[in-house]
This record gives structure tokens, C-alpha cells and sequence, in this order.
């Protein structure tokens, strides 16, 4: 089921969980349930407003690190993305704001009004209702939705775009969504009422300097609330496709369009009338994305899948399989076909420590080729460090790991905005005490529980305290970390499933 399915209560439940706040990986010491727990039932009932302090000049929205933002490499180069921590009490705040009963119903009745018959959406939050955690659910999800009915719209349709939004979530107009939930000539005359539109707005300007331009990237509620935007345009864009009813099939998930025609004319036409939808909300398509293909089938399967299918190899020479995965990086950088393959890795290694496969000689030569990849395909930094602690486990002694690690840390140094890399590469150190120049303050909030994270200077001091006492950092799990990271701490799956 998705969030639109729950009710009010629920929904609020859903959304206030540890992995709805956060949706990219850390290290598991890191721990957020509490802290959302103590501020939801402190502000139940009131307005956070209430806890404000009295200097006017100390609101949020004239505060610059209210949220906190960690910084992600995203091609090893000079592109990033800023994944955010919201500040726990706006965040907290804005839940119960949206899941308010009234509210709550209004916004639902708002999807099904925007619903268009042409254009299928598969990217709202999913909820787990077995043992897997909600985003191995909402990955499955795209694969058996979008991926298996692209394959199946091919026998209906003889041709496929491809297309998406130019940096969607950074793009998108703050307003907007008040045009999106109450109709942009309504959301209009009411600036200055407390409608839900309204109340989201100002909760996302408080949280980032005032702007109205972007939200922020890396929780299930900032995922909800670009889905109430990007629902609106596609309504906006079946509008203006009434004519053309019945040839066309979009798919949509998240800011991907996959749009079906038996015409090449009709999709450049759909691909227009986007365009121009986009233009108004001051958003864009990507070009070089933006592509046709007369083979719908072949093109519903992601290229970097595609191409390992086709040419399937690995080895159980480790060495030879890493030169494998890193051809196949070099070619499709950072795509989910390269983190499937580094947890195969992992799982060779980990035949080798059991002693089912020949021992590995040479470690460091290992480290090496495995922190290149990683050097340039980001989003496999978690599976890259619990390699590297399996072939750190097979140098001598503390003092020669150490050495090596240093090696690694100092490689990644001369790329910028690795955050996300140091927080991994702490996790490698904190079992054998390893000492690392971080400069990542969530590293260094590991390291003491006085380095502060958000600015809470505009919240009273019965709040502050709170935030400030309250322990994000599990230092019993500390204590009990294995020198080589298990598995089920970077996989998403725990299983096979690709």
C-alpha cells in the first residue's frame, strides 16, 4: 500500500519513523527515533510557533543553518547533491500539520481530483507490510510497476521517450504547492490563511533561509510533498493533451517520464507541452535525457542493466571480477548495476574468510581498485567500505591498517563534497580506534555529543535543551561494532532480489 492508503493517525505514525526522516544510509549508531518522539509528544496539540523565541529577529526562516545539509559527490568530479537532516522540531512540526484529520482528508481528496486517466504515477511513498524495510518495498515497487509495464506497454505502442526534470527537488517553487492542493487563483487569494498549502510552504522557507525556491532532498516527507507538485503538473499536462486522448501512456515515477506513442510526432508533442507546463513553475526538462527510442521493450530496461544482461561476466578471480565492475562503472557511473555487483563482491570476500575459496594474497592491491570505483560511483561508498573493512581484516596489525586507510582517506580528500564518504570511513575506523582528520560535523558529533548539528537559537530554551540532550548517537552500538561491516548493515534487501 502507499501513504495515501493510511489513515490520519497512521499516516503520521509512517512519517514520524526513524527511516521516513532519514532516507539515505548511515552507519546504524546514528539514531533519530527518540529525538522525534520526545519533540511529537512535547508540540502535540500546538502550534510551534509557541515555542518560539520572542526576537522577531531570531525566526527560522532569517536563519541559515536551521537544516542541516551533508554534502554527496555525485560522479567523483565537481557535481553534488545536498542530502538534508530538517531540523527535528520543523520536521516534527510539519507532520502533524499535514496528517491534522481535516487536513489529512483534504489532501487525499486533492490526489484523486488531480488524478489523470493517461499518465500513471508510481513514486508515492510506499508502505512495508512485510519484513522489508519501507525502501527495499518502494524499489521493488518501481521494478515490478514502472520497469514490468513498460515492458508490457510494448506490445501497445511502438515507440518510448525518456525524459525528466532538471535538479526537480531544488527546482521546485515553494508556492506551488498551495497551487497544487487548493488551485492556483484559490491558493492566490488565501496568501495570508492558514491553509495546509500555505502552512507546508512556510514550514520549507523556515527551513532554508526564507527562499521559496527548492526543498529540501533526503526524507519520505520531502518525497510526499514533491509528489503533491509533480502530480499537479501532471494534471496540468493532461489538459493540454485532451485532444490526443487514447494515444498516449505516461508513466511517471518520481521526476522520470517514460511517455508511450504509436507516433514519434505525438511524443515530441507531449515532450512540448511538458516543456511548456514546466516553464511556468520555473522548472525545466533535462536534454540530455531527454531521448527516443522505437524499441520499447529494449529501452524499458534501464541501459546500465541492459548492458550487464547482454554481457553478463564475472569471475572468481576477485581481482579480475573488480576490473569487470569497473568497466562497467566507467561506462554507467554510479547506477544500481554497479552496487548490485559490489554486494556479489562482498559476498565473494566473504566465501574467502570462511575459508570456501582460495585466501587473498594481496589485500592492499584489492583497496586500491575498489577505492577507484568508488572514487567515481558515489552511491556505492556504503558497499565500498564494508569491502574495504573484509580486506582490512586481512592486513597485520592495527598500525598497518591504520596505514592503509589513510591511503584511502587521503585519495578522497582530493575530490570535494564527500561527506557522505567520511561517515563510512569512520564506521571502518571506530572498531580499531583509527585516527582520521574529519572534517564531516556528523563525524565529529560521533566524537562528542557537544558538537551541535541545526541551529536552535530561535526556539525556547524548554526546547532547545531538549533538542540538545536528547542523544542521536548510540554509543552502545559503538561498543559493539564489527571490525568487517556485516552485510545487513549497507544492504537494502537483506536478500537477492535482482
Amino acid at each position: 500500500m502507499n501513504l495515501l492508503d493510511l489513515t490520519s493517525d497512521k499516516a503520521r505514525a509512517f512519517l514520524l519513523k526513524e527511516e521516513s526522516y532519514i532516507n539515505f544510509d548511515l552507519p546504524p549508531y546514528f539514531v533519530f527515533s527518540k529525538l522525534l518522539k520526545t519533540l511529537s509528544a512535547t508540540i502535540e496539540g500546538k502550534p510551534l510557533s509557541g515555542f518560539y523565541v520572542s526576537d522577531r529577529e531570531l525566526r527560522p526562516c532569517k536563519r541559515e543553518g536551521v537544516n542541516y545539509k551533508i554534502l554527496s559527490n555525485k560522479d567523483g568530479k565537481y557535481a553534488w547533491r545536498p542530502f538534508q537532516l530538517i531540523h527535528p522540531a520543523l520536521y516534527v512540526s510539519l507532520v502533524h500539520e499535514i496528517t491534522e484529520t481535516s487536513n489529512w482528508a483534504l489532501i487525499r481528496n486533492r490526489f484523486k481530483e488531480l488524478k489523470s486517466p493517461n499518465i500513471e504515477c508510481f513514486s508515492l511513498p510506499v508502505v512495508s507490510e512485510s519484513k522489508k524495510t519501507d525502501r527495499a518495498e518502494q524499489v521493488l515497487h518501481w521494478w515490478e510497476e514502472v520497469e514490468q509495464q513498460s515492458i508490457s506497454l510494448g506490445l501497445e505502442y511502438d515507440y518510448v521517450f525518456h525524459t525528466d526534470i532538471v535538479d526537480c527537488y531544488g527546482a521546485i517553487y515553494t508556492h506551488s504547492i498551495a497551487w497544487a492542493l487548493h488551485g492556483k487563483e484559490v491558493a492566490k487569494k488565501k496568501q495570508r490563511t492558514e491553509i495546509i498549502g500555505n502552512i507546508i510552504d512556510r514550514h520549507i522557507r523556515d527551513m532554508s533561509y526564507g527562499q521559496t525556491n527548492g526543498i529540501p532532498q533526503g526524507s519520505v516527507l520531502m518525497d510526499f510533498v514533491a509528489e503533491i507538485v509533480l502530480l499537479y503538473i501532471d494534471h496540468l499536462l493532461s489538459e493540454k493533451l485532451d485532444c490526443i486522448a487514447g494515444e498516449f501512456q505516461i508513466i511517471r515515477y518520481r521526476d522520470d517520464y517514460r511517455i508511450f506513442v504509436n507516433s514519434p510526432q505525438v511524443g515530441d508533442l507531449i515532450i512540448k507541452e511538458l516543456t511548456e507546463v514546466l516553464s511556468g513553475l520555473g522548472m525545466k526538462l533535462n536534454p540530455h535525457k531527454t531521448q527516443q527510442s522505437n524499441h520499447p521493450t529494449h529501452s524499458a530496461i534501464k541501459p546500465d542493466k541492459f548492458f550487464w544482461f547482454s554481457n553478463k561476466r564475472e569471475s572468481e578471480n576477485l581481482l579480475e571480477f573488480l576490473y569487470i565492475i569497473s568497466s562497467l562503472a566507467e561506462k554507467y557511473p554510479n547506477s544500481g548495476t554497479v552496487s548490485i555487483l559490489m554486494k556479489t563482491l562482498y559476498t565473494q570476500l566473504d566465501k574467502t574468510t570462511k575459508g570456501k575459496q582460495k585466501k587473498i594474497t594481496d589485500p592492499v592491491v584489492l583497496v586500491s581498485v575498489v577505492t577507484d570505483i568508488a572514487l567515481r560511483n558515489p552511491r556505492v561508498y556504503p558497499f565500498a567500505s564494508a569491502i574495504i573493512s573484509q580486506l582490512l581484516s586481512k592486513v597485520g596489525d592495527n598500525n598497518s591498517k591504520e596505514a592503509l586507510l589513510h591511503k584511502v582517506f587521503r585519495k578522497f580528500a582530493k575530490i570535494p563534497n564527500t561527506g557522505t564518504l567520511q561517515i563510512w570511513l569512520q564506521r571502518i575506523a571506530l572498531p580499531f580506534e583509527a585516527t582520521l582528520e574529519y572534517t564531516e560535523t556528523l563525524c565529529k558529533r560521533v566524537g562528542s555529543d557537544e558538537v551541535q548539528i541545526w541551529d536552535s537559537v530561535w526556539l525556547n530554551d524548554k526546547l532547545q535543551k531538549l533538542i540538545t540532550e536528547t542523544l542521536i548517537i548510540d554509543r552502545k552500538k559503538i561498543g559493539k561494532l564489527s571490525p568487517v561491516i556485516p552485510l545487513a548493515e549497507v544492504d537494502l534487501f537483506k536478500t537477492e532480489y535482482y
